[in-house]
């Protein structure tokens, strides 16, 4: 599948889980739960409480070699909104890509979305737990803090 027929299948509308594609185009599904959803939004709280400028998107859409992948939470500056707009998937990622934990998660699956979210442009990928701790990976791999904002741990 393409994502443009992923958006416009009427059976994939309202569904309670995260879809991607893989590098194959099938559909891949992950359930997301309330605590989920609440580490999302705080995320996004977290995000425009200290930046003045760009944009939080929750469920961003990047464009990889390995399929669409949809970042729970990213932050688009304004130069990367005004380059891109709200083209879906985004062909570049944004210059921050969160990913939050779900049980279905396996640690190479993780790894992998850094990789890719890197390689699409991302200037940091954040990788939140289930309990808000928060792991940072810029290209130069783990690191200890955000170039972008003080606190990172939603919770």
């Amino acid at each position: 599948m393409l994502w443009s027929e992923v958006l416009a299948d009427e059976s994939l509308k309202n569904l309670p889980y995260k879809i991607e594609l893989n590098e194959r185009g099938h559909i891949v599904m992950s359930p997301a739960s309330n605590r989920h959803g609440f580490l999302q939004s705080e995320l996004v709280w977290l995000l425009r409480s200290q930046l003045n400028s760009g944009r939080v998107i929750t469920e961003c859409s990047v464009d990889t070699p390995k399929g669409v992948k949809v970042a729970d939470v990213a932050w688009c500056s304004d130069a990367f909104v005004d380059e891109h707009g709200e083209s879906t998937p985004y062909a570049t990622a944004p210059e921050i890509c969160v990913e939050i934990l779900s049980p279905s998660n396996s640690v190479k699956e993780m790894q992998d979305k850094v990789l890719l979210y890197l390689a699409k442009g991302a200037k940091e990928v954040w990788i939140v737990s289930d309990s808000g701790k928060t792991v940072i990976y810029k290209a130069q791999g783990e690191v200890e803090k955000s170039s972008f904002v003080e606190r990172v741990n939603p919770v």
